[in-house]
């Protein structure tokens, strides 16, 4: 048995939550890869909704779902993830299988606009009320830049207090890597 490593295991849980006709939320569409591969999984019926604060990052991401075929399925905000209840039309509150954030910065861009855990906390717990039964929020968390720390202490704590009624949570780590290796939370909504 090889072990998983993070990406793979994060995609592995998406796809199992993810099917065809689904609805499904990419909360940092950074440079479209979560985008992408969502809108794989949701097919031809489902919708996937995209948030990024960056320009560059929606440019990216609309070019790479062009170069797919995939942008009729995907609709991109330029935004905060922390609006996503808002900006999600009514009619798809409640039918969200699965969502991902990849925390941190945007790769070969500005290191200082990063996310942040107030944001990534607000959007987490509106995802939580939006999504379906058994729906999974994906947290892939990169702790290495300047603020990583804190937003790593800050998602922790809050997860850890999610009332096990409500969602099972997960963490997923390498234990033995060096510099700040990233990990995900995985949480399934009951």
């Amino acid at each position: 048995m090889k072990m998983k490593r993070i990406l793979p295991f994060a995609n592995d849980l998406l796809e199992k939550a993810v099917k065809p006709g689904d609805i499904a939320v990419d909360a940092t569409i950074g440079n479209g890869y979560d985008t992408v591969f969502l809108a794989g999984l949701v097919g031809e019926n489902g919708r996937v909704y995209g948030f990024d604060v960056q320009e560059e990052a929606i440019a990216s991401s609309k070019k790479r779902l062009t170069q797919q075929g995939l942008s009729e399925r995907v609709t991109i905000f330029h935004g905060g993830h922390e609006n996503l209840s808002t900006l999600i039309p009514a009619d798809d509150h409640g039918k969200i299988t699965g969502a991902i954030f990849n925390l941190g910065y945007l790769p070969g861009s500005d290191k200082t606009i990063v996310t942040r855990p107030e944001t990534t906390i607000a959007a987490t717990k509106q995802l939580l009320e939006m999504m379906a039964p058994e729906g999974i929020i994906i947290l892939v968390i990169y702790h290495g830049h300047k603020g990583g720390v804190e937003e790593r202490d800050s998602l922790l704590g809050y997860c850890q207090q999610i009332d096990q009624h409500t969602a099972h949570v997960l963490q997923y780590q390498f234990i033995n890597q060096q510099n700040h290796p990233a990990f995900i939370i995985a949480i399934e909504k009951i």
